[in-house]
């Protein structure tokens, strides 16, 4: 098994993670206002991340079709904007994982070179600390269903096609 193959599956094992927390969390929580950043927008956060770090660099990022301005943003200054729907959400999320079955075999892994100005690390640790970041957000919300409504989410070690 190469490198590519490994990274591949573990994007693929975070991404089905976070589809189960998606479709699993109950309308109530998908946009409470209690929440500073409500399930949606930390859902969308993890995967516009999940997006854009897959890139060769920023450059090459192009924001999904149905991106909404400042949507990724989950600090308490982001700027207000209409909450995804469960559906849009899991339509970006099977576009992530298209991306990584395309994107990541060809992906030069040796390179030193993030492609980000702003990571000083390379292409290969771009990867791990995107999983990491993905994952994250996926605990945040797989802790939240569970706290508030009871819901047990399971954990996906390894995904292949």
């Amino acid at each position: 098994m190469n490198l590519q193959s490994i990274v591949t599956s573990q994007y693929l094992a975070v991404l089905e993670m976070l589809k189960e927390t998606v479709t699993r969390c109950p309308e109530g929580l998908w946009d409470d206002p209690v929440d500073a950043a409500p399930a949606w927008r930390l859902a969308y956060h993890a995967l516009f991340y999940t997006h854009l770090y897959l890139q060769p660099d920023g450059k090459d990022f192009k924001t999904w079709e149905k991106h909404r301005e400042e949507a990724e943003r989950i600090d308490p200054k982001a700027k207000a904007c209409q909450a995804y729907t469960r559906e849009e959400a899991l339509e970006y999320l099977v576009f992530c994982q298209d991306q990584v079955k395309e994107v990541v075999p060809r992906l030069d892994l040796e390179s030193a070179n993030s492609g980000f100005g702003w990571l000083d690390m390379g292409k290969l640790e771009v990867q791990f600390y995107n999983i990491r970041h993905t994952q994250q957000h996926t605990a945040e919300l797989m802790e939240r269903l569970g706290a508030r409504a009871g819901i047990e989410l399971h954990w996906v070690g390894t995904k292949r096609d």
